[in-house]
């Protein structure tokens, strides 16, 4: 059973106390921020509305109608196309999985907010040995920061940038408009990719966005999330020497680095960490963790890493923030970073997810939706559903109508990045887009299009 309600699980994924129903998103400028209907008036008014996650939001709708966490199981089970993490049971090939997770005396006390240093020196041996053999610039534990949650370490790099302008892309992780909207200091400039051209952005492209906007930083899922669009190879390279040249931080969300497809490897993994010369001086900052690359989401065990001086910044930040991690969690996790368990790992999941990759493709195809471009990362396809029948033919009404045959699914307006909802009164680019994950098992995703294509084929007969 790998059903779950939430990408990040510190976030509920239950139905509000107030059994208030949360509106459909509209524009993207006043989705889930409009005046409570009369009656409805909040009792503190000290507190804003603070909306939900597109996760959050389409898990929150399907509770509703009897979805929960072992609702996946049998032929008339959920099948859960919106999920955020990759299934968490075993695959063939696969290390066993760890469970149980012994707890010392000491693991009673507090973490270090940086992480214990084991695992900080585990987590940079591991990026030694897989992407930087050779090279005399070498990371180590002062170039590692554990979190507890890829949100806290995204929060804690937020906290301690200073007034710059931060490039992010639209579509990318719907986490990141809040993420970029609390923290005041920093300016976020949203930079458009489009799907005619695939979602690409070249080396021209990003020193023109830098020069042009005046960017200090970017921020970046790579592989994206929800596109699957991944900037590898000789172009990641490139892009490290441009943030370099230019003095603009490349802060790089690598959580699907090892979902990576056409790389020809059997155990494809892709790093920033690759192309750095010097560790404590090129401005480059990863965050990865257990979540998805090693299948442990509810772990909580992530990291940060980069130059030393960024390192202490979001250190600190931690120390107010959140405090630090799951001590008993941060010491088993060390056993889990060798090259040997990554690979292997990363092998299973290459040979799993690529099939299901291809199956997901080929049943949405077979139904109309149009795919911009083949996800080369993640387990996610990013499909427009414009030329299906009416009432599937925008996110929002095809989540609506899979809701009624057990699907979850994700409306793309959710990624249309927009801290502070300034675009407003504008409909999203992206409200004929849907993001259907392949992170559930092939089981579930086989009797997921067996009910879309029905639903679809209805519609196309009324």
């Amino acid at each position: 059973m790998t059903e779950v309600l939430r990408e990040h699980p510190e976030e509920p994924a239950e139905p509000p106390e107030d059994g208030l129903r949360p509106s459909d998103p509209g524009p993207a400028a006043d989705r889930e921020n409009r005046a409570l209907p009369r009656g409805e008036e909040r009792a503190v008014h000290a507190f804003r509305k603070v909306p939900r996650t597109g996760v959050i939001y389409v898990t929150t709708e399907a509770a509703r109608l009897g979805f929960n966490a072992s609702s996946d199981e049998g032929e008339d089970g959920w099948c859960n196309l919106g999920q955020g993490q990759p299934e968490t049971g075993p695959l063939p090939g696969a290390p066993a999985r760890c469970a149980a997770v012994p707890i010392a005396g000491d693991d009673q006390e507090y973490a270090p907010v940086a992480g214990l240093w084991e695992l900080r020196e585990a987590i940079a041996s591991l990026y030694n040995r897989a992407y930087r053999r050779g090279m005399p610039s070498r990371y180590t534990a002062e170039n590692v920061a554990v979190s507890g949650g890829g949100r806290i370490a995204l929060t804690r790099a937020a906290a301690a940038l200073g007034q710059i302008n931060l490039g992010h892309f639209l579509p990318d992780y719907t986490a990141y408009e809040e993420l970029l909207d609390v923290f005041r200091l920093f300016s976020p400039i949203p930079i458009l990719l489009e799907g005619e051209r695939g979602y690409a952005f070249s080396v021209g492209d990003l020193r023109r966005e830098i020069l042009g906007r005046g960017l200090s930083a970017i921020l970046a899922s790579n592989p994206c999330n929800p596109t699957g669009k991944h900037v590898r190879g000789e172009e990641l390279a490139a892009w490290v020497r441009t943030a370099k040249e230019l003095d603009c931080a490349l802060l790089l969300d690598e959580f699907y680095s090892h979902y990576v497809y056409g790389m020809g490897d059997v155990a494809p993994m892709e790093s920033a960490a690759r192309y750095v010369e010097q560790v404590d001086r090129d401005p480059v900052v990863i965050f990865d963790g257990l979540t998805k690359n090693w299948r442990y989401p509810g772990w909580r065990v992530t990291w940060t890493l980069g130059p030393r001086e960024v390192i202490d910044a979001v250190a600190s930040a931690g120390s107010f923030l959140d405090g630090g991690g799951s001590k008993p969690m941060q010491r088993a996790a060390a056993d889990l970073l060798t090259i040997e368990h990554t690979r292997a790992e990363t092998t299973a999941i290459h040979r799993a997810f690529s099939r299901k990759r291809d199956l997901l493709l080929d049943g949405l195809r077979k139904i109309g939706v149009t795919v911009d471009a083949e996800p080369e990362g993640t387990f996610y396809v990013w499909g427009s559903v414009a030329d299906l029948p009416p009432g599937l033919d925008d996110g929002h009404g095809f989540f609506r109508a899979a809701l009624g045959e057990r699907v979850i699914v994700v409306p793309g307006e959710f990624f249309d990045v927009n801290p502070g909802k300034r675009r407003a009164g504008r409909p999203s680019r992206f409200r004929h887009h849907v993001r259907f994950s392949f992170g559930p098992s092939e089981e579930v995703l086989v009797r997921a299009l067996r009910r879309l294509e029905r639903m679809v084929g209805e519609r196309r007969r009324a």
